[in-house]
């Protein structure tokens, strides 16, 4: 199992995601706000302020997505978010990354697994 972390800067793409991930049987993910560290300094400490600059206007806060995901669907995930998000290598797009669980409880199984998840 890997726990994908994902911080999608476009909120309305959210929706796009979760669907996608309904389709590869991904079956749970936790949603929440969050703020990255160059809007935060441009804000709040007047020195950082050119870095407003590098930033897509005054987008809404970010989402960030948790979703535990087994071995075999981290890279179909990733991939369905590069697709919806655009490369996530350009600037003010977002991030995702995986990292290994070592022990899950309380996950509901994943769509098209024998037994569920581990």
């Amino acid at each position: 199992m890997q726990m994908l972390i994902a911080v999608v800067n476009d909120p309305e793409k959210i929706d796009e995601i979760l669907s996608g991930f309904l389709e590869l049987g991904i079956t749970g993910a936790t949603i929440i706000s969050s703020e990255g560290m160059g809007r935060v300094l441009s804000h709040d400490i007047p020195i950082f302020a050119g870095l407003q600059t590098l930033l897509t206007g005054s987008r809404p806060q970010n989402r960030t997505i948790f979703s535990v995901i087994s071995d075999e669907k981290i890279d179909s995930a990733i991939a369905l978010l590069q697709d919806v998000c655009g490369n996530l290598d350009a600037p003010a797009t977002g991030i995702a990354f995986a990292l290994p669980v070592g022990r899950v409880v309380g996950l509901a199984p994943e769509l098209g697994e024998d037994g569920g998840a581990a």
